[in-house]
């Protein structure tokens, strides 16, 4: 079931998250849904559970973002499903950073799946998800006004320090990331802005790999139809350490969370 807060004012609501006015000026509560969406929202279902494992997930690997100087919106975690996070003006970015080839970058390019890239790459795509969220260059950003050549830069270092960071974090806990979606926005302070990783990190926007299998631990299974698309969730959750062993039902997972006594 996809429980949802009631009795607030909605701001915003996407294929996987709502967003709430905050208590606080600047301030939003971002709620994860179960929804689960692929190819631009042209295939529809639910995962069950994920919107509580992806708001652990994504609370764990923020904090440990913000412990090695990256800037985000996260706050801090309020419940199952929700986080206090700061307001900020989205880029109209979807930034993706590739490790190894798969899904479109295979198909585009011609190379087989699992081919370890040269370097790693970082792709810009426009969000709309009317035209297919398309590629764009720095050329299009910049004529268009999304991003100054500034923030463009300043992205591109954040991306490739996340990537360096979690691709260690998760090579740690025996997963490979082969790429992943980030996005990011401006907080501003009176006149001064910096620029902040926002959205979300979870398996929803990662694809993860098991190093000795090749099994894929994430939204991957849902799209491809390979089955136990929970399970792929929980086994993350539990190699990164929030999620107590074996889990008997996803329905009740609430009480395997090993740290939910120190909700906010």
């Amino acid at each position: 079931m996809n429980f949802r807060p009631t009795k607030r004012h909605r701001i915003y609501e996407g294929k996987a998250k709502v967003l709430f006015e905050g208590p606080e000026p600047g301030t939003l509560v971002q709620y994860f849904k179960d929804d689960a969406t692929a190819f631009n929202n042209k295939k529809k279902g639910t995962i069950v559970g994920k919107g509580v494992l992806n708001n652990r997930i994504s609370e764990y690997l923020m904090m440990k973002l913000t412990e090695i100087g990256v800037p985000t919106h996260f706050m801090r975690r309020l419940n199952m499903r929700e986080q206090l996070i700061r307001k900020v003006e989205i880029i109209p970015l979807e930034v993706v950073i590739r490790n190894i080839a798969a899904g479109s970058l295979a198909k585009r390019l011609g190379i087989e799946e699992g081919t370890q890239l040269p370097r790693s790459i970082v792709e810009f795509y426009y969000k709309k998800d009317e035209l297919n969220d398309p590629m764009v260059t720095d050329e299009h950003i910049t004529a268009f006004g999304w991003a100054s050549p500034y923030e463009i830069e300043e992205i591109m270092q954040l991306s490739l320090r996340i990537n360096d960071y979690l691709s260690g974090l998760f090579l740690g806990i025996g997963l490979r990331l082969v790429d992943f979606k980030l996005e990011f926005g401006r907080l501003w302070n009176h006149e001064e802005m910096r620029i902040v990783l926002a959205d979300e990190i979870s398996p929803d926007n990662c694809r993860l790999w098991d190093v000795q299998t090749n099994e894929k631990m994430d939204k991957d299974r849902f799209r491809q139809d390979l089955g136990k698309v929970e399970e792929a969730y929980q086994e993350v959750a539990r190699r990164l350490g929030i999620l107590a062993e074996n889990p008997t039902s996803t329905d009740t997972q609430v009480q395997y969370f090993q740290s939910e006594k120190t909700d906010k």
